[in-house]
C-alpha cells in the first residue's frame, strides 16, 4: 500500500500504562464504554470487547463515587490501559490515581482551582500517570468565548496551551492534548494551530460527530486530514453508536493512509449495470468469512465485471472478477482460471489462505496460520485454468 508522504510531527513520547504515545510509535486507537463504570461485570464486558476489536486504551466515565471505586478491578482485569474521564471533582481524580488507573482526563472548563491543580498534577507525577487536557466547544472557559466571540480555533488552543502552563508550571510533562469541535473546518484549523506551537502528543477526533451516517465522514475528514499532514499522536472517533463501530471506523482510517497494517484491506467495486451477479450480497459475504480469519495484512479485492475488474485490482493480494455464470479468480496480479459463481467466495477463502500462509512464511507478519474456517478448504468444483475457457453452463 502507498503510504502518505507528509514527515510525521515529532512529538514529545509518554506512556499511557504499556502504550507508548508520541515520538514515532504508531497511531493509537481509543473509545469510551458508555456502560455505568460501577457496573464492573457489564463495563469490563465492553471494555475487553473494544480492546478485541483493536482499541489501544480505552476512557470510562467517573462521575460518580461508585464509579471511582469501581476503578482498581476495572484497572487491573481491563487488559488495555485504562483512562479515567473526570470533571469537576479533585477528590474523584484522587480516587482514580489512586485505583491504578493508566491515565486520567481532565476537562479544562471544569476544573478551575489551581489547589487543585497542583494537587492532582503531583499525585499523577509521583505514579507516572499522564493526563489528557481535553479541550472541547462546550466547555471553554467564559472569558475566551467573549474573547473570540465564539469557540474558535484560536479559543481552543489558547485554552490547551493555558492549561499545558498550569501542568508544567508544577513541573508536570506526561501530557496529552486534544483541541475538539463539531465543526470539521474549525477542528483542523486547531489542531494544525496547536500542533505548530508544542511539542504535547495530540488525541485527534471531531466531537459530538453525530450518528454514523455523519459521524463516519466527518471523523474520516477530520482525523484523515490532519494524520495525512503527518499530526496526531491518538485518536477517537466519537460515534452516537456502540463504541466497537468506533474502533473500527479509526482503525480503517488508519489502513486508508497506510498508517496500520493490520488484516486485510477489503477492496469492492461500487456495482454498475456491467455487474453480472449482486456484488452486495457478493462483498458482504466475502467481508463476512474474511472477518472471521486471522490474516497478515494484505488486500483482497471483489470485482462486478470483467471490463475494469483485473485491472482495478491488480495490486489486490487476491480477487475475483465476476461473469456471466463464471468469475476470474486472480493472485498477485495473476490470473489463475474461472469459478462458477456459486463457488466464488469459498474459492477466494482457499486462495486467501494459500496466500496468507505465503506471507507468514516469508517472514510478513502474523503469529500461525491462517483460522481455516468450517467448509473452507473443500474444493468441489475445480477452478478451470485459464487455457482451457469458462466451465460449461
Amino acid at each position: 500500500m502507498t503510504e502518505i508522504t507528509h514527515e510525521r510531527r515529532r512529538s514529545r513520547l509518554i506512556h499511557v500504562g504499556k502504550v507508548p504515545v508520541g515520538g514515532d510509535s504508531p497511531i493509537s486507537i481509543q473509545s469510551m464504554t458508555t456502560t455505568k463504570t460501577d457496573n464492573i461485570d457489564e463495563t469490563l464486558i465492553q471494555v475487553h470487547a473494544l480492546a478485541t476489536q483493536g482499541a489501544d486504551m480505552v476512557r470510562v466515565a467517573v462521575p460518580h463515587e461508585g464509579d471511582a471505586k469501581a476503578l482498581p478491578t476495572i484497572a487491573r482485569e481491563g487488559g488495555v490501559p485504562i483512562i479515567a474521564d473526570i470533571h469537576f471533582s479533585v477528590r474523584l481524580a484522587m480516587m482514580a490515581l489512586e485505583a491504578g488507573v493508566h491515565g486520567l482526563r481532565l476537562n479544562p472548563g471544569n476544573m478551575r482551582n489551581p489547589k487543585h491543580i497542583k494537587e492532582v498534577a503531583e499525585a499523577a507525577k509521583e505514579r507516572g500517570i499522564p493526563i489528557r487536557i481535553g479541550v472541547n466547544a462546550g466547555s471553554l472557559d467564559k472569558k475566551l468565548v467573549e474573547k473570540y466571540g465564539r469557540p474558535t480555533a484560536e479559543a481552543l488552543v489558547e485554552s490547551a496551551l493555558y492549561e499545558i502552563s498550569l501542568l508544567e508550571e508544577h513541573g508536570f510533562r506526561d501530557i496529552k492534548v486534544s483541541v475538539k469541535h463539531q465543526n470539521v473546518p474549525e477542528m483542523i484549523n486547531a489542531y494544525r494551530l496547536l500542533a505548530s506551537q508544542t511539542d504535547v502528543p495530540l488525541h485527534l477526533g471531531v466531537t459530538e460527530a453525530g450518528t454514523p451516517k455523519q459521524g463516519i465522514v466527518k471523523s474520516a475528514i477530520g482525523i484523515g486530514t490532519l494524520l495525512a499532514e503527518g499530526i496526531g499522536d491518538t485518536i477517537r472517533v466519537s460515534l452516537t453508536a456502540d463504541p466497537v463501530e468506533e474502533v473500527k471506523v479509526g482503525k480503517q482510517i488508519l489502513k486508508s493512509l497506510g498508517l496500520k497494517e493490520d488484516g486485510f484491506d477489503f477492496v469492492a467495486c461500487p456495482s454498475c449495470g456491467r455487474a453480472e451477479l449482486d456484488v452486495f450480497e457478493l462483498a458482504g459475504q466475502v467481508e463476512a468469512r474474511i472477518e472471521k480469519m486471522d490474516l497478515p495484512p494484505m488486500q483482497i479485492a471483489v470485482m462486478g465485471c470483467e471490463v475494469n475488474g483485473p485491472g482495478e485490482a491488480r495490486d489486490a493480494d487476491i480477487g475475483i472478477a465476476a461473469g456471466p455464470g463464471r468469475g476470474l479468480l486472480f493472485s498477485k496480479g495473476k490470473q489463475i482460471g474461472w469459478v462458477p459463481h456459486d463457488r466464488l467466495v469459498d474459492a477466494l477463502i482457499e486462495e486467501a489462505e494459500k496466500v496468507a500462509a505465503e506471507i507468514r512464511a516469508s517472514g510478513g507478519g502474523g503469529d500461525g496460520g491462517a483460522t481455516v474456517l468450517k467448509g473452507a478448504g473443500r474444493r468441489q468444483d475445480p477452478v478451470v485454468p485459464i487455457g482451457m475457457g469458462p466451465p460449461a453452463d
